[in-house]
């Protein structure tokens, strides 16, 4: 039996995310393999994910999160690692999260997944660039998850081609939290009396937000007919409630929410449409969640988004204001569009799932054994 183990790193950064439930994802479908012996070694960490998996996968305990100890929190957890392991090696080590040193013995073979590089093309100072690359020198497999990640990987470091596979992501929102109430989700739904745009993630920097906004504040009928609902885990801020304030849009009009993943696929099946406007994505999860969730999807022609939704999305160029509003209002107001659109988008969901994700990146363990 191949012993397998998920490092701590991303579960004591996120409470929920994308990475953190790419690993769940995986760890639990890896683990109905009868060839695995799967263990998440978790440590002290805060991710919500965790609670809902089985609980012999998980070395570990969950802590209240708490920002300020975020560095004690990370030098415990690579401590525990490093006595636990030393004890227990496994045949593979699957690092969920870049690290100059790792925690894997010498005779572990380490595998890392490499999401995007929005970084080294947004903000060259990051110092996270830094230790991404040692993170990708020391492994000895790669996995990117989509065909444009392999391209931009390839073009910054000199690897050999049978170092790196491409495995898409497998989408399928998470279990509701249990601790959330009944009475939160009928607040949050029954709140809404008018159509809504939904826009979901960050909305910092690449993620062109401002320019979403502009686009909507550029037509009249759009900034009329339509709510502007956000979700995400930062709220609206003054400032940009002062730019929304300045394009047109009142508070009534700019909403925001929060919650796990059930919540948010309630918004996906309520929206008008997704617009994911972003100007960089290493694979871009929302426009596959709203597809198949019967949402129709509205992005961004950059990077991997064309690979990934190919022709179950209205696209447009983030960069010219007048190319968003209009790909909107193509969408928005035709009935006949946006029903094909979610024929489209169901069917192309359906070809992103956990289980074959799972199959694909076993197969890439069963090589490296």
């Amino acid at each position: 039996m191949i012993k397998l183990v998920y490092d701590y790193q991303i579960f004591w950064q996120q409470q929920y995310g994308g990475i953190s439930r790419y690993f769940y994802d995986l760890a639990t479908q890896i683990s109905e393999y009868e060839q695995f012996n799967v263990k998440i070694l978790a440590g002290l960490h805060v991710n919500e994910y965790l609670k809902q998996i089985k609980p012999e996968l998980v070395l570990g305990a969950a802590v209240p999160k708490v920002p300020k100890a975020g560095n004690v929190l990370k030098q415990l957890n690579k401590y525990f690692s490093k006595a636990w392991l030393s004890t227990n090696p496994p045949d593979i080590i699957h690092e969920t999260f870049y690290a100059v040193h790792g925690v894997a013995p010498k005779k572990s073979v380490t595998v890392l997944t490499v999401y995007d590089f929005i970084h080294e093309k947004f903000d060259l100072e990051n110092p996270v660039n830094s230790v991404k690359a040692a993170a990708i020198r020391r492994a000895d497999h790669l996995i990117c998850i989509s065909e444009n990640t392999k391209k931009d990987l390839l073009e910054i470091f000199d690897l050999e081609l049978d170092k790196v596979s491409v495995v898409y992501e497998g989408i399928g929102l998470a279990d509701s939290v249990k601790n959330r109430s009944q009475t939160e989700t009928n607040l949050s739904a029954s709140s809404l009396q008018a159509p809504y745009i939904l826009f979901v993630g960050h909305r910092s920097g690449y993620k062109n937000f401002e320019r979403f906004l502009k686009a909507i504040a550029t037509s009249s009928t759009l900034l009329k007919d339509f709510k502007i609902v956000c979700f995400g885990s930062v709220p609206l801020q003054r400032e940009e409630m002062k730019f929304a304030n300045s394009l047109g849009i009142s508070e009534d009009n700019l909403l925001w929410f929060s919650g796990d993943d059930s919540l948010l696929e309630s918004f996906y099946r309520g929206a008008s449409a997704l617009v994911f406007p972003s100007l960089y994505e290493g694979f871009g999860n929302p426009p596959l969640e709203a597809m198949s969730a019967g949402c129709p999807v509205i992005c961004s022609n950059t990077s991997s988004m064309p690979e990934v939704s190919e022709n179950a999305a209205e696209y447009f160029d983030p960069y010219e204001v007048e190319s968003i509003m209009t790909a909107m209002e193509k969408v928005l107001y035709s009935q006949e569009k946006a029903e094909d659109m979610i024929n489209r988008g169901r069917e192309r969901a359906k070809l992103f799932t956990l289980d074959k994700c799972a199959e694909q990146i076993r197969d890439i363990y069963l090589s490296l054994v």
